[in-house]
């Protein structure tokens, strides 16, 4: 077939435009939208070569054009407040430039959306780090478009676990008693090492290929949902990875914190990096000088990890609009933030503030690793402690890690001191009264970056020492949480043998495995879960539990019995850290057993006589059912 010169030059032209689209991809995001929103002005990134040159044309509301710092962006704003549901042609013409075509679609919203609640006390969190939970996909192990292959052999590479391998094993984790999964996150992370954590990641819209699709994704949220069951994403509004596509053709010249620092170690075509100082004690500290506090909230959390600027109002409604979309797509019931309190205060606030307007039964929890009851207070939305300097970052839950402290040292003391042994517990929740929320913090003996508690150097295998740290979690105030293996007696120390020794891979998660504990668990591993599932599923029934008042005793003996009591319903938890059996004068709890003469106690399923003094064996711990 012949080719005029007028066509030739048209298949050349068009091919020149497509290898340059090929070298620089088009880049739309977010990919689509919904009708009926409350963020319904939505602006929409566009990445090309010289994407700023462009004029659009579109049947969609346009309210502003902006172009950013690098002439290859173009941010759209489009109301879609009164658009009605299809697809939209997005036409770019410029001069002397290839015109650029492609389709925008605002998707139906399902009615229910705006109104969905999000996990509370009601719930039971268990934490799946994917990559080392089960391998339900071999053939996505290793992807030819990212870096870093599987290694089963090295603690820090990729094992290959994925989404696949979490659905099938849903059933293991509602037995259990779980109602909700938390997974480390799932989005991409192309980083040449380490990428299995997946906190660096670099593509926002995009599901790891080595961990499944987004429609897989979509999916585990769906067969949650069949078993009234939630899924939490882990969401990371701090920091991207070094590998994030934009890193090499930054929107804006402010889109991360730039330094002066470290000019000669640069990753990206950025000025520097300067570390965090990792004291986020500077962001409330009222003495703080400017420079501590810029190192805290601006320095980077590693060389590899770009810290985001916030304060660049683009960042920050992209960061919003990812999210926002995520849960929209995917059909989240919560968000866990990682490193919240590293983010810049007013900008992680406004974006709290975005998420829960649109969503206003949802839940969202932060990291907030402090260890000082009024520090982690702070970051509670309507928090006294805030208030006292004007700030509320409108977050709905904080992790409760002074309780973690404290659990990690009470059950290796013996004797009670001043502020030993069971004491640590008992003042723990003493200091409930700074938090605006009591109900909504999120409690756990571990997770993927904490020692292993059955680990050596602090439980070391020690199942009765399990039992008194799951009593507490499962029963006190809050939302617990459960790390993946902690049911079978997982052992693993970060401190001698680094993260990868606290985040093994499952046994019988993949094929092959000497021990599957999953379906055929060892006499230990049986211990671990049977007390688990039984008091999981205890607490998945009981309202008490999940709302109820705290009425606490001080210790003594190094035993520690409290109450949970809702209306006439009450729950009364011994739990005796003296390596002795103890004999309890009930008649100083009358105030919690009130006139009632017998409880069950659940865990042995034994009735106890509450008219006579209790004995309770040495490192062991009861959960008596007043009802």
């Amino acid at each position: 077939m012949k080719t005029s010169p007028v066509a030739f030059c048209l298949l050349m032209y068009f091919a020149f435009a497509k290898a340059c689209l090929a070298q620089s991809p088009l880049h739309v995001e977010p990919p689509f939208w919904w009708a009926g929103m409350q963020h319904s002005e939505v602006e929409v990134l566009i990445h090309a070569p010289n994407a700023a040159k462009y004029d659009l044309q579109t049947r969609l509301p346009i309210i502003k054009k902006v172009a950013g710092d690098s002439p290859n962006y173009l941010f759209v704003t489009i109301d879609t407040e009164q658009v009605v549901v299809g697809t939209y042609e997005m036409k770019m013409t410029a001069h002397k430039l290839p015109s650029l075509t492609f389709d925008y679609e605002i998707k139906p919203r399902v009615s229910t959306s705006k109104d969905r609640n999000g996990f509370d006390s009601s719930d039971a969190i268990y934490l799946i780090m994917p990559d080392r939970f089960a391998n339900g996909d071999p053939f996505n192990d290793s992807v030819d478009s990212m870096t870093e292959k599987t290694n089963r052999d090295e603690k820090g590479g990729r094992h290959g676990g994925d989404i696949q391998g979490i659905i099938d094993h849903l059933d293991y984790i509602e037995d259990l008693g779980a109602t909700a999964i938390w997974s480390t996150p799932l989005l991409a992370d192309n980083d040449k090492a380490y990428s299995y954590h997946t906190y660096a990641q670099s593509d926002l819209y995009q599901i790891d290929p080595r961990y499944g699709t987004n429609e897989l994704y979509r999916r585990l949220a769906d067969e949650l949902h069949g078993r009234d069951m939630k899924l939490v994403m882990d969401y990371v509004t701090n920091h991207w990875g070094a590998t994030h596509w934009m890193m090499q053709d930054l929107p804006t010249d402010t889109w991360i914190h730039q330094f002066d620092d470290n000019k000669d170690k640069n990753y990206f075509p950025v000025k520097g990096y300067a570390n965090s100082s990792y004291r986020q004690t500077t962001q409330m500290d009222p003495h703080a000088s400017a420079i501590d506090k810029k190192y805290a909230e601006k320095g980077w959390f590693v060389s590899t990890m770009p810290d985001l600027n916030q304060s660049d109002p683009l960042m920050l409604n992209y960061l919003i609009q990812n999210t926002i979309w995520w849960i929209e797509y995917a059909g989240l019931d919560g968000l866990r933030v990682d490193t919240y309190s590293y983010n810049e205060k007013e900008g992680i606030a406004a974006w709290t503030k975005a998420i829960m307007k649109e969503y206003p039964n949802f839940n969202i929890v932060g990291e907030t690793w402090l260890h000082d009851q009024a520090q982690i207070a702070y970051w509670q939305k309507d928090s006294p402690v805030g208030a006292i300097q004007s700030y509320n970052t409108g977050l709905p839950s904080v992790m409760d890690f002074t309780l973690h402290d404290a659990l990690m040292a009470s059950f290796n003391e013996n004797e009670q001191g001043w502020d030993k042994g069971a004491v640590r517990l008992y003042e723990n929740f003493v200091n409930d009264f700074l938090y605006a929320d009591v109900d909504n913090i999120l409690v756990f003996a571990g997770n993927h970056d904490t020692n292993r508690i059955s680990g050596d150097g602090l439980y070391n295998g020690d199942l009765d020492k399990y039992k008194l740290a799951m009593t507490l979690v499962l029963t006190t105030r809050g939302i617990p949480q459960l790390y993946y293996g902690d049911e079978i007696g997982m052992a693993g120390n970060r401190d001698t043998d680094g993260d990868g020794d606290i985040r093994r891979d499952f046994p019988g998660g993949w094929k092959g495995d000497a021990r599957n504990a999953f379906s055929n668990p060892t006499a230990l591993q049986k211990g671990y879960q049977d007390f688990t599932k039984k008091l999981l599923n205890y607490r998945k029934n009981k309202p008490v539990l999940h709302k109820g008042e705290l009425l606490q005793y001080v210790p003594e003996q190094n035993c520690y019995v409290y109450f949970r009591i809702k209306g006439k319903s009450r729950v009364m938890v011994v739990i005796n850290n003296n390596p002795s059996e103890i004999e309890l004068n009930l008649e100083r709890f009358r105030e919690g057993i009130q006139e009632r003469k017998q409880g069950q106690d659940i865990l042995i399923e034994n009735s106890i006589d509450l008219t006579q003094p209790l004995k309770i064996g040495g490192k062991k711990s009861m959960v008596i059912d007043l009802d």
